[in-house]
């Protein structure tokens, strides 16, 4: 007993100090010994030799806690002695960032669409049936439904599968004339080379009184933009269907690999399918109260654009966060 002070002073590291710590005042240690001798002291001993014992272990307690503020202190200084900086040393070239090319991509389409005053909306990722299916001419039980792998929630609402929902708000809260983009996340239970269940979509829509939007003004308008996005190619229309637009059609470029004279990436065609459109069906405006109106209506997916702009050939690779890809994109 006479020498644990000495064993707590002579400590040179926190470390030693731990193990001193342990043999004073672990539950084994030597306090810990000299208290349990209590029960063989007679009893009018116990308390000067109780009190002795209390008057040493604080004693202890306080030279300890004082050693160990010294030696955190000094490992500390240590610390930022080794880690200290010389500001006026030149430093190393930095490495330059980039955009994700998915941003870039959108933000080459937002830009298009605002220079001809399109309003660039946004809504919730949850939606309900109504506004995600059944407002945009999808009832219950429609087979198109299936088109679609959704994430239910239990209580009924879900991830929203497309942008289309934005369109239907807009619409319950404004009167026309609308010129909208929406761009955002949807949903999706896919998962391949060129499907993830998060991808970004935007969808257009243009409604005003009834003759003054056509087919043609959307054939224009999606022919300069794709134009616009990848240069001189040619662009096609095909008939197809889409249930919330009628007619509806798939629009296509030539392909960008080989000029349209056929290889891998087009399957040999010569053609590329970038984005679907259609004249907005009757039952659209009815769900939203509109009459005497006509409109377009057009949506593509970002990553989709965003992987021919810049030829990478597998969507998840976006996604996964690989340096080697997204370092190309400074």
């Amino acid at each position: 007993m006479e020498n644990l002070e000495k064993l707590i002073t002579e400590a040179a590291n926190l470390d030693e100090l731990e193990k001193v710590r342990i043999e004073i005042f672990g539950k084994k240690g030597i306090l810990a010994a000299e208290f349990a001798k209590l029960k063989d002291i007679p009893p009018e001993q116990k308390r000067d030799f109780a009190k002795g014992l209390n008057e040493k272990k604080e004693v202890l307690t306080k030279l300890f806690e004082s050693k160990k503020a010294e030696l955190e202190e000094l490992k500390l200084n240590e610390i930022l002695k080794s880690e200290a900086l010389d500001v006026s040393l030149y430093g190393f070239d930095s490495v330059k960032g980039a955009q994700h090319p998915i941003t870039t991509t959108l933000n080459k389409i937002i830009d298009y669409f605002v220079a001809l005053n399109f309003s660039v909306e946004s809504g919730p990722l949850v939606e309900d049936d109504f506004h995600n299916f059944e407002a945009l001419n999808l009832p219950k039980n429609h087979p198109a439904r299936e088109m679609q792998d959704t994430f239910f929630f239990r209580d009924g609402h879900l991830l929203r599968t497309h942008t289309s929902p934005v369109q239907i708000r807009v619409m319950e809260s404004q009167e026309p004339p609308i010129r909208l983009i929406a761009p955002g996340a949807v949903f999706r239970k896919d998962y391949d080379l060129t499907h993830t269940p998060m991808f970004h979509q935007v969808e257009g829509l243009v409604v005003d009184k009834k003759g003054v939007v056509s087919f043609a003004n959307l054939k224009y308008i999606l022919t300069d933009f794709l134009k616009y996005m990848f240069g001189d190619v040619d662009v096609r229309f095909r008939p197809s269907f889409f249930p919330f637009t009628e007619p509806s059609a798939e629009v296509d470029i030539s392909c960008i690999f080989c000029g349209g004279k056929g290889c891998r990436v087009c399957s040999h065609t010569g053609w590329l399918e970038v984005l679907g459109s259609g004249v907005v069906d009757p039952n659209v405006f009815e769900a939203v109260g509109y009459k005497d109106v006509s409109g377009y209506a057009f949506g593509l997916g970002v990553e989709r654009f965003a992987m021919l702009l810049h030829k990478v050939p597998d969507l998840r690779s976006m996604f996964e966060g690989d340096i080697r890809l997204l370092e190309q994109f400074r």
